[in-house]
């Protein structure tokens, strides 16, 4: 008798193809995909400017004031700039995971082997990684740039870096409209496979809810940080000597740090930063524009979760 543990029934392989989405394919077609935000940005100019034009105008206005009125030279454009250059040039290089993972992951599992089991690297690593990743981010946006004014040109008040909460609730109707228009440009960004796969940055969100409410805390402040360099203390750095030309001199390295995210994406980012920088001149704040941030995030996140049937059943990992 043939002993059927040495030859295990085969199993064929399923001869249905996978359920393809044509709008899918289409918004994946390379030469789509690389010319979709040509005509997009083409439709939204003209818009932005109408909306925006009379802000432009009254910043350009203020400029020509501040310089009658103050014959020498600023030197506050010549800092920023070159401070965010520095700022992130060292974040590309150090304030990754990459750096975590070759220097500071390997000392920690050195505390870990010698007894301190409260670390959990083989756990929380992922984690860890982002925290650092946050980390930097507050360090080199907020502490930095604050301690380095605050030597510079003290006469500069924090408040007026996008700090101040007078007239945000007056102005909230207009990022809920900006919010609108995000919402549905996620509708079309969320039929490419890449966002699906792409989202959520921290992989083990789906884990547990620990991990998930654990990483959209950290991901909100390193929003937070990021409204507040790009569109409080750049733009109040920048708009004295360049009007509204500050709100495109800060949207350029806006951008450049969206790239290694999706194509559209990181296109999306030209508008969001002109939008959210135009905005913070027009309110004197960045809470609104840090509000629908986290907003956009959080749904990014939960869609991309949800298209994978991905949310964590249980609270702890």
């Amino acid at each position: 008798m043939i002993d059927p543990n040495l030859y295990p029934k085969l199993v064929y392989p399923d001869p249905r193809l996978a359920e393809v989405s044509l709008v899918r394919v289409f918004f994946e077609w390379a030469p789509v995909k690389a010319l979709t935000p040509v005509p997009i940005l083409i439709l939204v100019a003209p818009l932005v400017w109408f909306f925006f034009r009379k802000t432009w105008h009254e910043l350009d206005d203020e400029k020509r004031a501040y310089l009658n009125a103050h014959p020498e030279p600023d030197y506050r454009p010549a800092v920023c700039l070159v401070l965010v250059a520095v700022t992130l040039t060292i974040q590309e290089y150090y304030g990754g995971r990459g750096f975590y993972a070759s220097t500071l992951e390997p000392w920690f599992r050195q505390l870990e082997a010698a007894g301190n089991t409260s670390i959990r690297v083989t756990r929380y690593g992922e984690l860890y990684g982002f925290c650092w990743w946050v980390f930097a981010r507050v360090l080199g946006y907020v502490i930095v740039p604050l301690f380095v004014w605050r030597i510079l040109f003290p006469q500069d008040s924090v408040l007026d870096m996008g700090l101040r909460g007078r007239g945000f609730l007056s102005h909230l109707w207009i990022y809920a409209l900006c919010l609108g228009g995000v919402l549905l440009a996620m509708v079309v960004v969320a039929q490419g496979g890449e966002f699906v796969s792409y989202y959520p940055f921290y992989k083990s969100a789906q884990r547990s809810w620990f991990d998930l409410l654990a990483w959209e805390s950290i991901y909100f402040l390193q929003f937070f940080a990021l409204e507040f360099f790009f569109r409080g203390w750049m733009l109040s750095a920048l708009r004295r000597s360049l009007g509204s030309a500050a709100i495109f001199a800060m949207a350029a390295p806006y951008c450049m740090i969206h790239y290694g995210k999706p194509y559209l994406e990181t296109h999306g980012a030209i508008v969001a930063g002109v939008v959210l920088g135009s905005l913070a001149i027009r309110t004197r704040s960045i809470y609104a524009g840090f509000l629908v941030h986290i907003t956009v995030a959080g749904l990014m996140d939960a869609i991309a979760l949800g298209s994978r049937g991905a949310f964590p059943t249980r609270f702890w990992p």
